[in-house]
């Protein structure tokens, strides 16, 4: 009995985990949210909704757009300030400044 109590709750835990996941997946996806704004640019241009109409949606639609580049954006981490410690650099010609005149100058 608990041996199929624990198969139990361990399925349902897995299955709760991935929907969560695909949740997640979606709600961080613009894919259909362009989709649906170049659907309603093509029934504009078919004539099956108004300037109007088109107008209230792209509206709509570009700022859910905008919600999740903004929630894809907060989620990445960021890589802290970077500071530069010191360069190295080194100079040269054509013409050749190494010791046998040839090359880069010896270090």
């Amino acid at each position: 009995m608990i041996v199929l109590d624990t198969l139990l709750i361990g399925g349902i835990k897995f299955v709760l985990g991935k929907l969560v996941a695909a949740v997640e997946a979606e709600m961080n996806d613009d894919t259909a949210l362009r989709e649906e704004l170049l659907a309603a640019q093509m029934r504009l241009e078919m004539g099956e909704i108004s300037e109007e109409e088109f107008a209230d949606l792209e509206r709509q639609l570009l700022q859910a757009i905008r919600e999740v580049r903004e929630r894809r954006l907060g989620a990445q981490e960021s890589p802290g300030e970077l500071k530069i410690s010191g360069i190295e650099a080194s100079v040269w010609s054509e013409e050749g400044d190494g010791e046998d005149g040839t090359g880069p100058p010896a270090r």
